[in-house]
């Protein structure tokens, strides 16, 4: 084993939480931990101890959706898509009831992510990341995020929930290769 894989981190969401526990793809800030697994400080040393141990440390980033009570849904609604009324709404073409779909067409959001996934490679010190329904995620955004995070730090991995050689083009190190499986 040369790689630990963190599934997501982040802390859940609450507002339209899917049973008790909810679910770990509904995340309610990027910047912040789930107290189930301790504090960032105690993330931060997990990372540490790791890579003494010869470990590659990779966590889930979920880049197309959040929770419904995500922090953004108050303090930048407009990075958020909505129906015709306004108000928000789940990925089309799923039964995710419990996240509503970020707006990449803004750049403002292009950017926070940005900052966000620099945040965990460069202050708690993840080698990388595997994109969720990466598929769902414009790819000009991946090529955009992918270069500025290896300018951050060259050797991250980046992992793509998703298969194709765009992936690659855009600057993944690996897909899911589901064409492969038949």
């Amino acid at each position: 084993v040369g790689i630990l894989w963190f599934m997501t981190v982040h802390s859940i969401g609450i507002e339209n939480r899917l049973g008790t526990l909810g679910s770990y793809y509904s995340v309610k800030d990027y910047f912040d931990i789930n107290p189930e697994h301790g504090n960032l400080d105690d993330f931060k040393s997990l990372v540490a101890l790791a890579h003494n141990k010869g470990f590659y440390v990779v966590i889930d980033w979920v880049a197309n959706h959040t929770s419904w009570d995500n922090v953004l849904t108050t303090t930048h609604p407009e990075y958020y898509v909505t129906d015709g009324e306004g108000n928000f709404i789940p990925p089309p073409g799923t039964n995710w009831s419990d996240v509503i779909e970020l707006d990449y067409s803004n750049q403002d959001l292009r950017d926070y992510m940005i900052n966000a996934m620099s945040f965990w490679i460069s202050v708690i010190g993840v080698d990388g990341f595997r994109c969720d329904a990466a598929s769902m995620v414009p790819l000009d955004f991946w090529q955009e995020a992918i270069t500025e995070l290896k300018n951050v730090r060259p050797g991250i991995l980046m992992l793509a929930e998703a298969d194709g050689i765009e992936y690659y083009n855009a600057g993944f190190d690996m897909t899911f290769a589901w064409n492969l499986y038949s």
